[in-house]
């Protein structure tokens, strides 16, 4: 017998881990009461349908949390303000969901008097990091199980197994791949992408076309943004979840946001994902567009450092660090002006640049033309250079008198 608690609370998804886990921790935790929170981030599930089975499964409670337009205004956008991405690619579609997750766990722990949270990550994966480090920041004292580092159950047999002793409803669908989905993203883990050799299937690809089945036409788009928010799409002014259903929907049909990397995962292996993401791929590349307008030399290449930081912040579970709050309030600061207009064009996979305004625009035609100009003398120029390239002609002298 393990440690005794009265009430947990689950993470639950309605798969077949985190249905075996209510059994197996009123068994091994005292007979304690059960409760399931499964969260609603836009991934498309039956809700209904998961509350019921959690109440099935043995939980007393199963709370279906709405999180969508949460997760994109609070999380997403402001990643997306940092211009955030994990290792060059990956657009961070889970990472920054479950800080959101865990946030209403712990929400649901305290209005319940819980006195444990429990999870259904893996002792291999980010994901066990990112649902700890928050309930830590936001409970302290909760205390916290992973059964998937503590029970003998090993493999997906053992868990059918112990599924059918229990009466628990065993998915019908045997997915070929560990996958997540949200509204942002949808990720694919396993079977033949272990082998870094083996290119994706085609037939992966549950949201976007491959690009080679995309149309043959490019289509034109605009996005808009307000200090940094986007806010229309061609025009049409819209929330946070309609918005980037009409990018998801514009970008998967041509075939765009598909991704495959080898990454580096937090608890030290590299592991092979491919990850589908149509409106979040159209959204980072417009933004980008946008503060080449709108952002100066200094802080513009100041922030692609503090984007990559952000990145490894998220990735790693910090959302609720101080490090991340205050890079975030510094982002906020540099999106004061990134408001404008940004025009695409999407082909068979590929988002191109098809022009940029902006009233903060920083670009000005008549220092910058090949034709006369009456704001710019070129002469000015042989004395900056002078002076720039002072320290170099300097230790040029230097070494010719040392004779080196």
């Amino acid at each position: 017998m393990m440690a005794e608690f009265k009430k947990v609370v689950l993470a639950y998804s309605g798969g077949l881990d985190t249905s075996v886990i209510i059994p197996w921790l009123k068994e091994n935790y005292g007979g304690c009461e059960v409760i399931a929170c499964c969260a609603d981030i836009g991934q498309g599930d039956d809700m209904q349908a998961i509350h019921d089975k959690a109440l099935r499964s043995g939980a007393s409670k199963c709370y279906i949390a709405d999180l969508t337009e949460e997760f994109l205004t609070d999380y997403v956008w402001p990643t997306l303000k940092a211009g955030a991405v994990y290792e060059g690619k990956y657009l961070l579609g889970t990472s920054f969901a479950r800080p959101l997750i865990a946030k209403k766990l712990v929400e649901i722990a305290k209005q319940e008097g819980a006195d444990a949270i429990a999870h259904g990550a893996t002792g291999k994966g980010n994901d066990q990091v990112r649902f700890e480090l928050t309930v830590k920041a936001l409970a302290p004292n909760m205390a916290i199980i992973a059964p998937w580092r503590e029970w003998e159950l090993l493999s997906r047999t053992q868990e059918i197994e112990y599924a059918k002793a229990h009466n628990i409803d065993i998915p019908t669908d045997n997915k070929k791949y560990s996958m997540d989905k949200n509204i942002w993203h949808l990720s694919h883990e396993g079977s033949d992408l272990e082998d870094p050799w083996n290119a994706p299937n085609n037939e992966m690809f549950l949201v976007s076309k491959a690009p080679e089945d995309a149309p043959d036409k490019p289509e034109e788009l605009t996005v808009c943004f307000e200090k940094g928010v986007p806010v229309a799409v061609n025009g049409e002014r819209m929330g946070a979840v309609d918005l980037l259903n009409k990018l998801n929907e514009i970008g998967a049909r041509n075939g765009v946001g598909i991704v495959d990397i080898c990454e580096n995962r937090l608890v030290g292996m590299k592991s092979r994902g491919v990850y589908e993401n149509p409106g979040g791929a159209i959204l980072y590349y417009a933004h980008r567009e946008l503060e080449y307008l709108c952002l100066d030399r200094a802080t513009y290449h100041f922030k692609e450092g503090v984007a990559i930081r952000f990145g490894e912040l998220v990735y790693d579970g910090m959302w609720f660090c101080q490090l991340r709050e205050a890079l975030s309030a510094f982002v906020d600061s540099t999106q004061e002006s990134v408001t404008g207009t940004v025009k695409l064009k999407l082909y068979k996979g590929n988002i191109m640049s098809a022009g940029a305004k902006s009233p903060y625009s920083l670009y000005n035609q008549e220092f910058v033309t090949f034709e006369e100009d009456h704001v710019y003398n070129q002469a000015d120029a042989e004395g900056f250079i002078n002076l720039f390239g002072l320290p170099l002609k300097v230790r040029a002298l230097m070494q010719e008198k040392a004779g080196k």
